[in-house]
């Protein structure tokens, strides 16, 4: 399933801050946990990871620390901040508000199936 690049935006920072409320982790690890959270269906890449980690830390909501890895190698280990549990927590307020409006309009969807316009039996929508 593929997901569109605007929804990946939207939940890419309460994901990773979520990720990060359980514990500090690096890149590789998000990404894979994100993998594991989405059941395989959302493929991040480090391309998309990186520009956000550094964005959320020049924010303040995430800090950095140097580490070694298992075989020695360094690599940077991200923990959230409690500017970032503060932003969290309103992420997730504002996500429940979406998800209940979403909810709702699917759910009226399902009483009253939505029939496609003309517009959209043409291939025009």
């Amino acid at each position: 399933m593929h997901i569109d690049k605007d929804l990946v935006a939207a939940s890419a920072t309460p994901l990773v801050l979520g990720i990060l409320a359980d514990g500090e982790s690096y890149g590789y690890a998000i990404v894979k946990r994100v993998h594991e959270l989405s059941g395989g269906r959302m493929q991040w890449t480090d391309g998309m990871l990186y520009p956000l980690l550094h964005r959320l830390e020049r924010l303040g909501l995430v800090e950095a620390t140097w580490g070694v890895s298992d075989v020695g190698r360094r690599r940077k280990h991200y923990a959230i901040t409690p500017a970032g549990r503060a932003a969290l927590v309103e992420r997730q307020e504002q996500w429940a508000v979406v998800a209940d409006a979403l909810r709702q309009v699917w759910d009226a969807t399902v009483a009253a199936p939505v029939r496609p316009s003309a517009r959209t039996a043409q291939g025009l929508a």
